[in-house]
């Protein structure tokens, strides 16, 4: 079992940029895709960014060349960098790990991102 907890969130002007981690503990994380998922106010949750356990990357259409997501395994943590920062980031982010082998998918609690014009 595995365990998240995201780290990084704030308050920011739009163009602005914050760097949001995400702390594992229990297992390692080598055999887990990981990634970042968003939800704002009334909305659905929305995929961000995913790493695979061998660093392929795949990212949601409204942060591509905007956030870069990262991993270092031996560290336990996950990352992500969002720079050009836009009010409609605004939304909770959430840390997603998924097992390899079983699928079974564990959630962070979630960190605020707010964005101002």
């Amino acid at each position: 079992q595995v365990q998240l907890v995201e780290s990084g969130g704030g308050s920011v002007q739009a163009g602005g940029s914050l760097r949001l981690s995400c702390a594992a503990s229990g297992r390692t994380i080598s055999t887990y895709a990981m990634g970042w998922y968003r939800q704002a106010p009334g909305k659905e949750r929305e995929f961000v960014a995913r790493i695979d356990w061998n660093a392929d990357y795949t990212y949601g259409d409204s942060v591509k060349g905007r956030f870069t997501i990262s991993r270092d395994n031996a560290k336990k943590t996950l990352y992500l960098q969002m720079n050009s920062l836009k009010p409609e980031d605004t939304a909770i982010y959430y840390c997603n790990a998924r097992q390899v082998f079983t699928s079974t998918d564990y959630w962070g609690q979630g960190t605020q991102v707010t964005v101002s014009s």
